[in-house]
C-alpha cells in the first residue's frame, strides 16, 4: 500500500474543493484556482474537510497513480492557500536581471540580452543588492508550472563546474572541478 497515497489531505479554511462526475478536481483559494483531471481508475472522496484518494487494486499502475494523484492534490491545496516560491541567483560578472511586466530581461554574458516571457500565473521580481548576486524570485499557486519555468530559465545558462558561473537555485551546491594543473618538470 502506498504510504503517500493513504495519507488524507486536510483542506484548510479558505480553500474549496469540488469533484465533478468526470473525475475533474477543482481547488479554489485566495491565491487562485487550479484544475486537475484524475485517471478514472482512481477515486477521490471528499469528507467534510478531508480528501482521500483510493485505488481499485494492487496492480502496479494503480499503485503508481495512487501516490501521484494524492501528491498532486496536496500540492494544489497548498498552492491555492500558501503558494510556492522559487528563488534563483545569477552568478557571474555582469549578469543582471530586470522585469518588465511579464517579461524577464537577462544579461548572461552573451552578446545580446535574453528576453524570457513568463506565464500570467507567475509573479516575478528581480533584486540586486550591492556586492551580492542578482536574485530572481518567482511566486505561483501552480507548483508544476513554477518548476517548469524555473528549469527553463536555469537552462539558459547552467552553472559551469570550473568558475561556477551561471543561473542556480538559491542554496544549490555546484560541484566544482580543479582547472588545468600547472606544467610539472
Amino acid at each position: 500500500m502506498s504510504r503517500i497515497g493513504k495519507a488524507p489531505i486536510e483542506v484548510p479554511k479558505g480553500a474549496q474543493i469540488t469533484i465533478s462526475d468526470k473525475n475533474v478536481v477543482t481547488v479554489k483559494g485566495p491565491k487562485g484556482t487550479l484544475v486537475q483531471t484524475i485517471d478514472p481508475a482512481i477515486s477521490v472522496k471528499l469528507d467534510g474537510t478531508t480528501v482521500t484518494v483510493e485505488r481499485p487494486s494492487d496492480a502496479k499502475p494503480h499503485r503508481a497513480m495512487h501516490g501521484l494523484y494524492r501528491a498532486l492534490l496536496a500540492n494544489m491545496v497548498k498552492g491555492v492557500t500558501d503558494g510556492f516560491v522559487v528563488q534563483q541567483e545569477l552568478v557571474g560578472v555582469g549578469y543582471r536581471a530586470t522585469v518588465k511586466g511579464q517579461q524577464l530581461q537577462l544579461a548572461l554574458g552573451f552578446s545580446h540580452q535574453v528576453a524570457f516571457e513568463l506565464p500570467q500565473e507567475i509573479k516575478v521580481t528581480a533584486a540586486q543588492e550591492k556586492g551580492k548576486n542578482p536574485i530572481i524570485r518567482m511566486e505561483s499557486a501552480d507548483k508544476q508550472l513554477l518548476g517548469q519555468v524555473a528549469a527553463k530559465i536555469r537552462s539558459l545558462r547552467k552553472p559551469e563546474p570550473y568558475k561556477g558561473k551561471g543561473i542556480r537555485f538559491v542554496g544549490e551546491q555546484v560541484r566544482r572541478k580543479a582547472g588545468k594543473a600547472a606544467a610539472s618538470k
